[in-house]
């Protein structure tokens, strides 16, 4: 019996020797290295590092987020050029479309609402009808607006209007976005054919017009482009936000959808390819490609592309970048990100393979008096710093104060106050 066991001590103390040499160089390092350098190592120093420092290398273009190329803080201006009735919530503009220039004049499409009340909401929907809308983008038609500075627009009018029951889209049409395409233009956009909360949800799926010019006439080919997924799949009740961009000679059009009985909280984008404006589209096998955000917003960057992902989700208020388009990463952490950004995207539609970025757009404020029986959405400006052309230092600040305001608007419901204030007396 003495064979045995002194083999199996001896194959123990041989194992326990190869864990020692195999812990003991990294715990000698770590146990003998001096102290991180005063002056923050632009590039990833030859050293054992923290998981959090190991991240800032590995995970960020820079350690330094004013030296990270897709980090930016956010500025925003009013728009001069557009009446909202003094916001009684008769008249709405929101989801603008990226914008577009072209033959020396910004170009932007966005939801329009002109209804002789205010909406309901999506609870209430019950109540609307042919003239009363149940959300703030039903009862909408497609707009659009020129400038010549993107600080100061001129509305011209309906680009797409609601076509006649039983087309897909008669009860709405909104959330639009702009695609240039070998000479021809085309909007996509969500075609509603019941109202919002009808049908106990905010279910719709894609339709798209074309035009020789941005100014019109639109023709629309009153077919679904994108259709929802099979029933049991992640989008099955919604596509929402189309957003088209040129890669690869192909239409890379990303969209959001909504996960199971609660979609507020959970939000994902997916992607859906097409050789062709009109489809053919094919949704990517590894939908959703992005896991949090709201309305989708991307620009080519570099070789790859980048994007604002805000609002709904684990990843919100993030930038995030795909190298192949596909597989993002987030790129920064950001604040006050602009709600359905739409930005100025010079090489959208180039099949560029040296994307510049953004430095401009428009985007929304929804609900702008606060008050939910007056509800009514409008177009502002964002401006920031997300191009490989700019160096903006202002937008480069990742120290941003805030007035008292800004907080104090985030305060407890009454309903809260009540019940920490009876807590805390118990």
């Amino acid at each position: 019996m003495r064979k045995p066991i002194t083999l199996l001590l001896l194959f123990l103390l041989i194992l326990h020797s190869c864990k020692q040499e195999e812990n003991t160089p990294q715990q000698e390092v770590v146990e003998n290295q001096n102290g991180f350098p005063f002056h923050l190592p632009e590039e990833k120093p030859n050293r054992a590092l923290s998981s959090a420092m190991e991240r800032i290398y590995t995970d960020y273009s820079s350690p330094r987020p004013q030296n990270n190329e897709l980090f930016s803080q956010f500025k925003y201006t009013e728009l001069e050029g557009f009446d909202y009735n003094d916001h009684d919530g008769t008249i709405s503009r929101r989801d603008p479309s990226k914008i577009l220039l072209h033959d020396g004049k910004y170009y932007v499409w966005y939801t329009h609402r002109e209804t002789v009340v205010p909406p309901v909401g999506i609870p209430n929907a019950h109540l609307s009808n042919d003239t009363i809308p149940s959300s703030d983008w039903d009862l909408a038609d497609i707009y659009y607006a020129t400038s010549k500075d993107g600080f100061t627009w001129e509305e011209q009018g309906v680009a797409i209007p609601r076509p006649a029951a039983p087309n897909v889209g008669h009860r709405s049409v909104t959330t639009t976005d702009i695609l240039q395409w070998k000479g021809k233009f085309y909007l996509y956009y969500q075609a509603f054919s019941v109202a919002s909360g009808k049908n106990g949800g905010d279910d719709c799926p894609v339709a798209v017009s074309y035009a020789d010019s941005p100014e019109g006439p639109w023709t629309p080919t009153n077919k679904i482009v994108i259709p929802n997924g099979a029933e049991g799949e992640w989008d099955q009740n919604s596509i929402h936000d189309p957003y088209p961009l040129v890669h690869d000679g192909k239409i890379y059009l990303y969209y959001k959808s909504d996960f199971g009985e609660r979609p507020e909280l959970v939000r994902m984008q997916g992607l859906a390819i097409a050789d062709n404006p009109l489809g053919p589209f094919t949704k990517h096998a590894l939908n959703p490609v992005i896991t949090s955000g709201h309305e989708t917003s991307l620009f080519p960057f570099k070789q790859g592309v980048a994007a604002l992902v805000y609002k709904d989700g684990p990843e919100h208020n993030t930038v995030q970048y795909a190298d192949d388009w596909i597989n993002f990463e987030i790129a920064s952490i950001t604040e006050l990100m602009p709600y359905a950004a739409a930005p100025y995207v010079p090489d959208a539609f180039t099949n560029t393979q040296d994307g510049r970025g953004i430095s401009w757009g428009l985007a929304h404020f929804i609900n702008v008096t606060g008050n939910w029986d007056k509800f009514s959405s409008k177009l502002v400006r964002f401006d920031c710093d997300l191009s490989l052309d700019m160096h903006d230092l202002e937008m480069k600040q990742h120290r941003v104060n805030h007035s008292p305001d800004v907080y104090f608007r985030q305060g407890l419901s009454e309903k809260q106050k009540e019940a920490r204030i009876k807590k805390s007396i118990e």
